[in-house]
């Protein structure tokens, strides 16, 4: 990866939409500066992150103290360390493609509440501005009330997305987030591929005809097993109709 790529997030201003104390400038750039130098000598040298199946989350065999493993996917691992709460290091497996698409939206997408922020990209891996939340996925499970509001985010997420030249599309319960009642997307690494968008409508259908009208008012715990089966079917029968996400 050329090294313009760090150049351009390193040095780019920061949300300052928010309070939080990363959006000093200054502070941010002492932070990611520390925090490269403590991913390239003390992290990426004894990280073991591998892919073995293409279509199945990536394994991580060994990470350092005090690192913490937060998610995989199929292509990449996002990892956390303690002194730096803010933000996350996306690291892509060895072999696996995607690193400078999700490099070029995060470009696009720039600072915008409902996303998180590049701040660094460099040979694989990307430092991340950290999203703090609960996945609808994960509200369905635990019975937290959705609100609409968070819908309506998610859409104006989407929307801003499109008109910045991405395609949006997966979005699915898994890679979305709720945050004090406003709606995040987690994940768009994908956003440059072609794609319909249906997977969101589907769920917002889900949303407005099933969950909101009989699941909400009762607080509902859908258990993991049974949602984990309902993703399959779904999937299944997307391939089935040829829909594309």
């Amino acid at each position: 990866m050329h090294n313009h790529y760090s150049k351009m997030f390193l040095y780019g201003r920061a949300d300052a939409a928010t309070s939080s104390p990363m959006t000093d400038y200054a502070q941010l750039s002492r932070s990611i500066n520390t925090l490269v130098a403590t991913i390239d000598q003390h992290f990426r040298p004894y990280l073991c992150l591998e892919s073995v199946r293409p279509h199945d989350p990536v394994e991580v065999r060994y990470m350092p103290a005090p690192w913490k493993l937060l998610g995989t996917g199929n292509y990449a691992a996002v990892f956390n360390h303690p002194n730096y709460p803010e933000l996350v290091v996306k690291m892509y497996a060895p072999g696996r493609p995607g690193f400078e698409d999700e490099v070029e939206v995060y470009r696009r997408i720039g600072s915008h509440p409902a996303f998180s922020q590049c701040f660094y990209a460099r040979d694989n891996f990307l430092i991340l501005k950290r999203l703090q939340g609960v996945t609808l996925y994960n509200c369905l499970n635990r019975g937290f009330r959705i609100p609409s509001q968070v819908i309506s985010d998610i859409d104006r997420a989407l929307d801003y997305a499109r008109s910045r030249g991405l395609r949006p599309h997966d979005v699915h319960g898994k890679n979305v987030m709720m945050h004090e009642g406003e709606g995040l997307v987690v994940d768009i690494s994908d956003f440059l591929r072609e794609g319909s968008g249906l997977a969101w409508d589907d769920l917002k259908k889900f949303y407005y005809w099933v969950y909101r009208p009989l699941l909400s008012p009762l607080r509902i715990r859908i258990p993991l097993t049974l949602l984990d089966i309902s993703r399959r079917v779904y999937r299944l029968l997307r391939t089935l109709l040829k829909r594309k996400a």
